[in-house]
């Protein structure tokens, strides 16, 4: 017998996570649940999030409310009588009424009770962990509070960045949607440890900035900020292409270490990188050798004055 879902959800990681629900024989996805229309690019084109589109696509019905407590959004969801309501990055907290209507489970890319909230696979990255995962708990009205049903541990790469580790953890999320749900009525939820609770925040692209005060710091940015908003220095030029080259010299930031065909090693406060791209705020990227023949820099001296 198949189980009714409603199912909330926003960006690709929430849209693959539909993907896996419809394509199963046995769920019934009878709503989507995401977030409005928002204007994306220079240009503001006002556009459907991931998963509207998909849900468009299979013919399943799409709400799009401001806020959950907006009037017609209960009484749509207990029209669709759902076995569960399944979240995934959605964006906004539910209410009790909404809570109360059937078991709610939540996606959440992080092995909680660390890291709740908005940012975590970003904060697993910039903080160097060894291993992330994902978790699908049973929501309460707390942020990421909730009882966990089932854990997915993933060893990290260290030199696996955003979009890969995204990736893979897209993939774990999607399976472990299925098996919670399909053994739901024998898993036995577990309370999460509240002392061992962090927390993280949306980022800005403020976070991107860096003093290269310590390398580790500056590459655990570049693997966690990849795409947006990548890392820069306080004039605003973009660095790409990076590699940790050691982590324990000391040197003044920002200095010329050596030249390594197109790339330039500069130096840290602690440790040394190698920047293979440089892209001057306004201009198009270049080799990190090229910026610094076209503005007669060598060894010795500072990247950025």
């Amino acid at each position: 017998m198949q189980k009714r879902i409603v199912y909330m959800g926003t960006p690709h990681y929430a849209a693959e996570i539909l993907r896996t629900l419809i394509e199963a024989d046995d769920m019934d996805v009878r709503l989507v649940i995401t977030q409005p229309d928002r204007p994306v690019g220079r240009k503001k084109v006002l556009t459907p999030p991931p998963v509207k589109v998909l849900a468009q696509e299979h013919g399943i019905p799409v709400l799009q409310p401001n806020r959950l407590s907006d009037e017609g959004v209960k009484e749509a969801i207990q029209d669709a009588r759902p076995d569960f309501i399944v979240v995934a990055a959605f964006g906004q907290l539910l209410p009790k009424s909404i809570l109360d209507i059937a078991p709610c489970i939540n996606l959440h890319a992080s092995l909680l009770p660390q890291y709740r909230g908005a940012s975590p696979v970003q904060q697993s990255l910039l903080n160097g962990d060894k291993e992330t995962g994902v978790t699908s708990m049973l929501m309460e009205e707390g942020l990421d509070t909730g009882d966990i049903l089932e854990k997915r541990v993933f060893v990290i790469p260290p030199d696996m960045r955003l979009h890969a580790l995204m990736d893979r953890l897209t993939c774990d999320a999607c399976e472990v949607t299925l098996s919670t749900l399909r053994a739901f009525n024998d898993i036995v939820p577990q309370p999460q440890d509240d002392a061992q609770a962090t927390l993280c925040r949306k980022i800005k692209k403020s976070d991107g900035e860096i003093d290269c005060n310590d390398a580790t710091e500056v590459y655990n940015k570049y693997r966690a900020f990849e795409g947006w908003p990548g890392v820069f220095a306080a004039n605003g030029t973009k660095m790409d292409n990076i590699a940790l080259m050691e982590e324990e010299k000391r040197h003044t930031p920002f200095e010329i270490l050596a030249f390594e065909g197109d790339d330039v090693v500069i130096g840290c406060g602690k440790g040394s990188l190698k920047v293979g791209t440089l892209q001057p705020a306004g201009k198009k990227p270049m080799h990190a050798k090229a910026y610094c023949v076209g503005r007669g820099l060598k060894v010795g001296d500072t990247l950025f004055s």
